[in-house]
């Protein structure tokens, strides 16, 4: 496995930075305060192709790997976490899922709007009772005919309101029968399909998190993804992918997070020296950095099996997990190490520190990570 950056992701890390010196970086501080999703900007982000990294060009999209969307992810998380956080929810869940287990159909229906930003993407797991029991969901649909009738409502959805599409996991068997689940494609205009309240966020304001309702909304068998009572089974593979989503945006935030610290820490005086001459503060930095490292490494060690094919439920699940909580770490020791200014939104670290503590719950829990680690390793 090489670890240098290939051409391709030193192009779009170039690409991205000089964008977000005009697009992000100037705009996130409002967007923050206002809880603003800037959609205007994901409508760029697709014009250069990060809308659709993932997605082979015949479908309109940009046809990279892992590796690339890594960079990719990291290189926008270091900008404003929470437009690096809605990058990877369209990416690897609503448009991931669709790309995974559409059929050819789906796939030319769909793909090259999500690709392109055209449409905005959704993906509905979660309800209001069901975070981890995802068995347990409320939320039902019944064949009628050649539709399906879907009642209930999926909570902490990134883009509820303002997606123009979303994967929808919904019951049609038993509660708690992990094949009784199917998952569905529904459109925002369909009738009975709207979005609900907002959520108020410590941290990632300027991603969109909210309800999602449906109330008698019917949409057609074609709208199916593969076949009735495979939506759990489908879902538990896309978060595989999604928490590589996850593990890069703890990347862009730890790295954020101590890149700004290691410059504060060389520039900021006391005792008429830089306060990285004291230990306190270099050891802080030697650990932030060898953490992060590690949190590299397996991050690209479960991207490369994803790029081959292979099964990567417990590599993901370490990535995840371990990198969620460097990006806490980091953006812990950052704010510690600015001191009194890091306490305040004159300087980035606040911002990593209230984004940074997402990602050890979003797309499962630590616990959960630590969960499906503890089952990969029995023999």
């Amino acid at each position: 496995m090489d670890f240098e950056l290939n051409e391709d992701q030193r192009m779009i890390a170039d690409m991205i930075r000089d964008f977000g010196e005009k697009e992000i970086t100037p705009f996130r501080g409002k967007w923050d305060d206002d809880q603003e999703f800037p959609l205007q900007v994901f409508k760029k982000l697709g014009e250069l192709g990060l809308m659709g990294v993932l997605v082979p060009q015949e479908y309109g999209g940009s046809g990279f790997g892992y590796f690339e969307y890594i960079t990719t992810i990291m290189e926008v998380t270091k900008l404003d976490p929470g437009i690096g956080l809605s990058l990877a929810a369209h990416n690897s869940l609503c448009t991931g899922h669709i790309m995974q287990f559409g059929d050819e159909e789906q796939k030319k229906r769909w793909l090259p709007k999500l690709a392109t930003a055209e449409w905005i993407g959704a993906w509905g797991l979660t309800e209001p009772n069901t975070g981890s029991d995802a068995g347990n969901m409320k939320t039902t649909a019944r064949k009628e005919g050649d539709e399906w009738v879907i009642n209930g409502t999926k909570n902490w959805i990134t883009h509820g309101k303002s997606g123009d599409v979303a994967v929808v996991i919904v019951r049609t068997g038993e509660v708690g029968d992990s094949h009784g689940m199917t998952a569905f494609v529904v459109e925002r205009d369909t009738p009975g399909f709207s979005g609900g309240r907002k959520e108020d966020k410590l941290g990632m304001r300027s991603s969109e998190t909210a309800e999602m309702i449906f109330e008698d909304c019917r949409v057609p068998e074609a709208n199916m993804l593969g076949n009735v009572g495979e939506g759990f089974v489908q879902s538990m593979k896309v978060l595989d992918g999604g928490r590589i989503s996850i593990a890069a945006l703890s990347l862009g935030i730890a790295e954020g997070a101590y890149l700004e610290a290691l410059q504060y820490a060389q520039e900021r005086q006391q005792f008429n020296q830089p306060i990285f001459n004291f230990q306190g503060i270099s050891f802080k930095l030697a650990d932030m950095a060898t953490k992060l490292e590690a949190a590299k490494l397996l991050t690209f060690r479960a991207a490369d099996l994803k790029n081959k094919g292979k099964s990567v439920t417990k590599e993901s699940a370490m990535a995840k997990y371990h990198a969620s909580e460097c990006a806490v770490e980091c953006a812990t020791e950052a704010v510690q190490i600015f001191g009194g200014y890091g306490y305040t939104k004159d300087y980035p670290v606040e911002k990593y520190y209230r984004d940074s503590k997402l990602c050890t719950i979003g797309e499962g829990t630590s616990e959960i990570q630590k969960l499906v680690i503890s089952r990969s390793i029995l023999r």
